[in-house]
């Protein structure tokens, strides 16, 4: 056997010993594999699910749950017959999707994101935030800051509380108010550089009461702010 035909075996063997490692490792299935999701999709499509074992009987999901009960995330939200559970309600009607828990992580995160959009004078991330007439306020504030050559400089601190306040549908169009406590650090300087408003170190407490809504009829699953207002 001559030396070209050594290294045809050795590298056969050793393709080999890769395929196999290869399809132990890919091959492998864990049990946490979860289907492609539609994000459109509604969610009282069903999920498919794997056959459980006899002997260990899987506890109802969520999903399951809010099949029974689509108002589930509702009542485990507020008590049930309360004002607002029958406005999230409303809400659950008009778009099954909808979930208080959910919603009250997003408008935290929205909370933040516009704070410091109209900081910063970011008009493109707050096109995306605001409705139309909340943006036109939100950019003549910031084109009024611009003109007279003043400077803000913001820190978001955190949020200390937000509450759901209310919620409710009119027409096709649902709305869901919020109260937010936060921590902002922010001064704002005028063109030669003097504090004019705020504290650059000092850490105030914020309240604001903001309105979010969302057409029920589009595929665009984004809420927007279309009210805001201090609380004294």
């Amino acid at each position: 056997m001559g030396s070209n035909d050594i290294v045809t075996i050795f590298f056969l063997v050793a393709a080999v010993v890769i395929f196999i490692q290869l399809r132990n490792v890919l091959g492998r299935r864990t049990g946490n594999e979860k289907p492609p999701q539609d994000p459109y999709a509604r969610r009282e499509t069903a999920e498919v699910r794997p056959v459980a074992d006899k002997a260990a009987p899987v506890q109802p999901g969520r999903d399951a749950v809010e099949q029974a009960n689509p108002y589930a995330s509702a009542d485990a939200f507020t008590a049930a017959g309360s004002e607002l559970n029958s406005g999230i309600r409303a809400v659950i009607d008009a778009d099954p999707g909808f979930n208080p828990n959910e919603f009250m992580k997003g408008a935290r995160a929205a909370y933040e994101m516009i704070v410091m959009a109209f900081a910063q004078g970011d008009r493109n991330s707050l096109k995306n935030l605001l409705s139309r007439e909340v943006y036109e306020g939100f950019e003549a504030a910031i084109k009024d800051r611009e003109m007279k050559g003043e400077r803000m400089n913001s820190t978001f601190v955190g949020i200390n509380k937000a509450d759901m306040l209310n919620a409710a549908v009119k027409g096709s169009e649902a709305f869901v108010t919020v109260r937010i406590v936060s921590q902002l650090i922010s001064a704002t300087y005028d063109k030669q550089g003097t504090l004019i408003d705020g504290h650059p170190e000092e850490v105030a407490e914020v309240k604001d009461i903001w309105t979010f809504a969302r057409d029920t009829r589009s595929r665009d699953p984004n809420w927007k702010l279309v009210g805001t207002e201090s609380e004294q």
